[in-house]
């Protein structure tokens, strides 16, 4: 296995999921998709909020530090493991693109990363606290978008096309089964986020090692219970950060997965085996949290693909569509549209 070259690429957003689109060049096969058809679709399905966000809309900036352990160095020569702190730049965010989106819905939550190196170097890290992506190819994103455009006559999804989608579609079974057994989180202190992809990690000889990353709180996960669900208001997240980083420092413990040959690297609905190799490679801590509005993370384009030497993205599909299809999303909300 080795690392491969970047492409297109997106991500996954089941009912409310992760954004991404864009098509590679040369001739389209029947079965691609285009940045502009995923991006369209999801103007249909949320409407449009003029410069902001089509995917993720609704968010909270964050700013801190990340220091990564130098023991793993033997799996990346990434500067993010000198040992080193390196400036953050974070953005917490619910799924899909309503700006009011209730901080109740049983949608992903979205932690995005942007480490700045030394040298100007930068590394994203866009994140679900969901453990599997809800498609493992572009189309099921695009079709899922479809399928959940309101009907003019009711402003509901039509059910006999979520129906149909959802029995066509299997790859999107796992994240909604996922979201429909787990209930939101009281805060985003206290939930894992997941990097969802594979990627290489290259260390200092060029030998690649398949890894999947997730950043686990201290503060511990917790969730919501069917009362708190039903009682809670429809605005507390952003506060919430807000009043915890004012308390003292909130930190996440970054945990990778050594795969292992034949272990899925192409397929973000799928989980690798249990009993796969897992290290602490570092931890997050965050220290202030505002408004995204004028904010450090506001303008950021948190595209996944943007990666620093001794981390490379995999041959995942959906990894590859996201950043044309960011790209389209950031062109059209910096241009106020």
């Amino acid at each position: 296995m080795s690392a491969k070259t970047p492409g297109t690429l997106l991500p996954a957003w089941l009912l409310a999921t992760g954004l991404g689109l864009a098509a590679p060049a040369g001739v389209a096969a029947p079965d691609e998709v285009s940045a502009e058809q995923v991006v369209s679709a999801l103007e249909a399905a949320f409407g449009v909020t003029p410069g902001e966000r089509r995917n993720h809309t609704k968010g909270t900036c964050a700013a801190g530090e990340f220091v990564g352990l130098p023991a793993a160095a033997a799996w990346s020569r990434s500067a993010l493991f000198s040992g080193e702190s390196v400036p953050v730049v974070a953005r917490f965010s619910l799924a899909g693109g309503n700006p009011k989106a209730p901080d109740t819905a049983k949608s992903p939550r979205g932690m995005a990363l942007e480490f700045r190196l030394p040298g100007g170097g930068l590394q994203h890290m866009t994140m679900l606290n969901t453990p599997a992506f809800g498609a493992a190819h572009p189309r099921t994103f695009l079709d899922l978008m479809v399928a959940t455009k309101p009907d003019p006559a009711t402003g509901k999804p039509d059910p006999e096309k979520i129906k149909a989608f959802k029995a066509s579609h299997p790859d999107n079974l796992a994240q909604a089964q996922f979201l429909d057994a787990h209930n939101p989180p009281p805060s985003y202190a206290n939930s894992s986020y997941f990097g969802i992809h594979a990627f290489w990690f290259v260390d200092r000889d060029g030998k690649t090692t398949p890894v999947r990353w997730r950043f686990v709180p201290q503060d511990g996960e917790q969730r919501l219970g069917d009362d708190e669900l039903a009682s809670s208001p429809p605005d507390f997240l952003e506060r919430r950060l807000i009043e915890r980083t004012a308390q003292g420092p909130l930190r996440w413990d970054m945990l990778l997965t050594l795969g292992a040959p034949g272990d899925p690297t192409d397929d973000p609905t799928r989980a690798w085996p249990e009993d796969r190799p897992q290290v602490k490679v570092g931890t997050l801590t965050l220290t202030s949290a505002t408004p995204q509005k004028g904010a450090a993370c506001e303008k950021i384009n948190f595209d996944p693909l943007v990666m620093a030497d001794g981390i490379a993205p995999s041959d995942d599909p959906v990894l590859r569509f996201r950043s044309p299809a960011y790209a389209a999303s950031f062109a059209k909300r910096l241009g106020g549209q």
